[in-house]
């Protein structure tokens, strides 16, 4: 039997992580997916509503249920896989605020410089290295969320103050540099900590 094109071109999944998350992170993630359940229901009562009212070749709100069922039903399958592939480690933003500085660890303030290696150009950039899926930017002092698991945060955690590391980034090749590393301060984990969200987790086709 001949391997279906789809699956020779497919995309292998993430290989297994350990993801570090707030305290409440998983907590959001079973609301989210309970929700997703009850919207499901609600769903297949209004395509069972509209399969009653006749021809199934003109009935859009037959169809239109129909993809809807079917969007949340990737989208469970999406979380359930993000859920069973990682583990998740919570860790309390309390304790970046005395950690040693030696190296760069989850928890620091950095600042970083970034050589791009095909144009020589260079770009400084202040992070806090954080928790999975921290976006927010301080606007008093310019510091920006760096999520640990991310490209950026991979190829600099662990080394420090005038280290550098040679990576391929997404942009292109680059050299890291650690230019400096402190602890945050109450006020800027207070400005930069958002709400815990749900993850923005593409559909996984079958």
């Amino acid at each position: 039997m001949p391997l279906a094109r789809k699956r020779i071109f497919r995309i292998p999944p993430p290989a297994p992580t350990t993801i570090y998350v707030r305290p409440g992170y998983n907590r959001v993630l079973a609301e989210e997916f309970e929700a997703l359940k009850v919207k499901r229901v609600g769903l297949v009562a209004d395509k069972v509503e509209a399969h009653s009212q006749g021809d199934l070749r003109e009935n859009f709100g037959f169809k239109a249920a129909k993809d809807a069922i079917r969007a949340v039903d990737r989208k469970m399958t999406a979380l359930d896989r993000f859920v069973a592939r990682n583990t998740f480690i919570e860790v309390d933003p309390a304790s970046w605020l005395t950690k040693p500085t030696d190296t760069l660890q989850l928890g620091h303030v950095t600042t970083i410089e970034k050589v791009d290696v095909a144009t020589k150009r260079k770009h400084r950039f202040t992070f806090l290295v954080t928790t999975h899926g921290e976006t927010a930017t301080d606007p008093e002092s310019g510091i920006e969320c760096l999520p640990h698991n991310s490209p950026l945060a991979t190829a600099t955690l662990g080394l420090a103050v005038g280290a550098s590391n040679q990576v391929r980034l997404p942009a292109g090749e680059s050299i890291l540099t650690v230019r400096s590393i402190r602890n945050p301060t109450p006020a800027e984990l207070a400005r930069l900590l958002t709400a815990i969200k749900p993850p923005e987790i593409a559909d996984d086709e079958p």
